[in-house]
């Protein structure tokens, strides 16, 4: 339904992730990109699919393929670039 995805993996107890979160969200509200999370503790099985070892991972899908994968908190810039596609 969607052709620019961005899923953010993501832990509560992970500090990066909450300051990221902010970005996130804006990302999420000013674009039309979908902007999904996903709690990497509650779904280890669809983190470990992707590859998840650290977090925040943010895996960018395009027309349903991941294209590409950032570890580490973003700017909000960068998470801007991404879905730009």
């Amino acid at each position: 339904e969607h052709r620019v995805v961005l899923v953010d993996f993501y832990a509560d107890w992970c500090g990066p992730c909450r300051m990221m979160e902010p970005a996130v969200e804006a990302v999420a509200a000013d674009t039309d990109a979908l902007v999904a999370k996903v709690d990497i503790d509650t779904h280890q099985d669809l983190a470990s699919a992707y590859g998840v070892r650290g977090v925040p991972t943010l895996v960018l899908f395009v027309d349903g393929d991941a294209e590409e994968q950032v570890v580490g908190a973003q700017q909000e810039a960068r998470l801007r670039d991404l879905v730009d596609v």
